[in-house]
Formats: C-alpha cells, structure tokens, sequence
C-alpha cells in the first residue's frame, strides 16, 4: 500500500485528539496512563466492536497497565488502532505486548527529547527573557508547545502507517508477531526488574570466624535474585481472589518495612 492510500478513519483522528487533551487526564498509580489510553482508543473500539462480548474482551485488555511519554505514545495508538482495523479481536494478545515492548524505550527517548532537553534550554531562555520583561519569553513556550503538536500529528500517522505495512506484508502470521512481541514485551520486563527494584539479601551467617553473605551466595546463584523473588510475590498475589493493585501496593509496603527491621532485605 502506498503513502497516498493510507488514511486515517474518523475515529482513529478522534483517538489522536483525545490522547493529546486527556490521555493524562486519568492517570493513577494502579494503571498509570491506562485509563487515558483506554479513553483514547474507545471510538475506535465502539466502531469494530460495538457493544458486544468481543468488545467487552478488547475494551479489558485496552484498559492495563501503560506508562509512556506523552508525546511519544501516539505512535502505539497508530500502530494499535492499524492492527485492530486489519485483525480484530484476534489481535489483541499482539496489541498488549507491543504495548509493553515499545513503551519503556519510547519513554526513554520522549522523556529527553520533550522534557529535559526543552525545560533546560526553551526554560533558561525563556526565564532569562522574563526576567528582562521581554514578553517573547511566553510565545517562546507557546511556539514550543505547537511544535510538539505537530511532532505528536506526525508519530500517531507514523505509527499508524507502519502497523498498516506490518499486516500487509505479514498477512496471516500474526501469531508469530504475537510471540515476536510476547518474548519482547517479557525482555523488558526482566530487563527492568534489577534496575528498578533494588531488594538485597542483608543476613550474614556467622560461625567463629567464618562470615558467609547470603547476597554474596545469591549473586553466584542468580544476579538479582532478590528483586526476581519480590516480583514473583507480587504476581502471586495479582492471582489471589479480592486482590488489586492498591491492595498489593500496601501489602508490599508492609512487608518491605518488616524485612527491612528484621533485616532480612535492605
């Protein structure tokens, strides 16, 4: 399919709108942005589906856990909404694990290139400008803020042209995007678990004058082996009966404060 063919659906230019006035709208600790993504990517879901089981199934699935930059998720939501056009409910499973896979390297870049680098440079200009009474400081920020529009207008067709060419030239192998993206969605995962959660074995075994680390015996075993051990807890208890994410969230504050005072993870 060529450039000029591609389009874009009345609904999915209302899925670009309402990402960027209120895809933060809903943000909350259990689901971060989901809720924002979610209500983007509703009039797209209530075209292919209507009100139906299948739509009940992919509006469930539409609705965890995300967490990206801002102006950077547009290009998941074009990737998102072509491949549910082209397959439908079938391609849910494929959906939810780019989501996973492409989100944390997306925030990465986003968050430099649309928050550290502008507030540094446009924010120092801009301040030094206010401060000299110079009212250019203001459209400084304003020019800035529709230039993110544009870049944000050009990732969401960006995004949506390369879903289209991935089901075009993939066609039925989508089981195989399905488990490209599931081993995908999975390598980020367990690439982040060391790096975000910093749990360590504190007890040391101590007989005369032998000292044996429990950390140090660990790392042989496997590096970061605690951080592993505090995510399969929390998994296990995501799968308990009248468990949710908050619940968790406390439970796991709870027991963070008593290994830390029984000395058992620091």
């Amino acid at each position: 399919m060529n450039n000029e063919q591609i389009k874009l659906s009345p609904e999915m230019k209302k899925v670009f709108w309402r990402w960027y006035f209120f895809g933060q709208a809903g943000w909350n600790y259990e689901k971060m942005q989901g809720l924002g993504y979610y209500y983007s990517i509703y009039p797209l879901i209530d075209k292919l589906y209507g009100a139906s089981d299948e739509g009940a199934r992919v509006a469930v699935s539409e609705l965890q856990f995300f967490n990206t930059n801002n102006s950077m998720a547009p290009i998941i939501l074009g990737v998102d909404g072509a491949i549910q056009e082209s397959q439908g409910e079938s391609s849910k499973d494929a959906v939810a694990s780019l989501k996973t896979g492409m989100m944390g390297p997306l925030a990465g870049i986003g968050d430099t290139l649309f928050a550290v680098i502008p507030n540094t440079i446009i924010g120092s200009i801009a301040s030094y400008m206010a401060l000299k009474g110079n009212p250019f400081a203001l459209i400084l920020w304003i020019a800035f803020g529709f230039l993110r529009l544009a870049v944000m207008r050009s990732f969401f067709f960006m995004g949506y042209k390369e879903g289209v060419k991935l089901i075009n030239s993939l066609g039925d192998r989508l089981k195989k995007i399905t488990s490209a993206a599931n081993v995908l969605g999975m390598t980020v995962i367990g690439a982040l678990i060391p790096s975000v959660i910093t749990a360590g074995f504190v007890y040391q075994f101590k007989n005369g004058g032998v000292k044996i680390s429990i950390q140090s015996l660990a790392d042989q075993i496997m590096p970061g082996l605690a951080p592993a051990l505090v995510v399969l807890f929390t998994y296990w208890l995501l799968g308990r009966k009248h468990m949710n994410s908050t619940r968790v969230t406390l439970i796991l504050i709870l027991v963070g404060i008593l290994a830390y005072n029984l000395k058992i993870f620091a």
